[in-house]
């Protein structure tokens, strides 16, 4: 079984009413605001824009800036793109290492389904 696999359902089945009900065709911010308000309403637990700090040999280095980190456990990125692109799960991969988290979601809102790709921390 996989870790956090219920979560990473509610997660996924939040994000898919989010999708069912806007549609592709609107910036990450909107879909940002709207998956927040149905995570209310399911009670699932976030914090959002979590600024998470960057070490390099013990010295920090820099910040990221997390869309959603659900439960304390998930890294969730948000996009609005065509199609997702070695990058994106390059960056989400960054955000579990700076993070410590080992499991991220990338979802992606401008297609005309929504894309999920499952990240785990390399």
């Amino acid at each position: 079984m996989l870790e956090f696999g219920e979560l990473t359902e509610k997660i996924i089945g939040a994000a898919i009413e989010v999708h069912k009900t806007l549609g592709p065709g609107f910036v990450e911010s909107i879909y940002e605001e709207s998956l927040v308000i149905e995570f209310g309403e399911r009670s699932i637990s976030f914090q959002r824009q979590l600024v998470v700090p960057v070490f390099y040999r013990s010295r920090q280095v820099g910040q990221h800036r997390l869309d959603l980190l659900v439960e304390g456990e998930i890294v969730v990125e948000l996009k609005a793109v065509r199609s997702f692109q070695p990058l994106h799960l390059a960056v989400t991969r960054s955000y579990l290492r700076a993070t410590g988290r080992k499991h991220g979601l990338l979802l992606n809102f401008a297609a005309a389904v929504l894309q999920v790709k499952r990240v785990l921390a390399s």
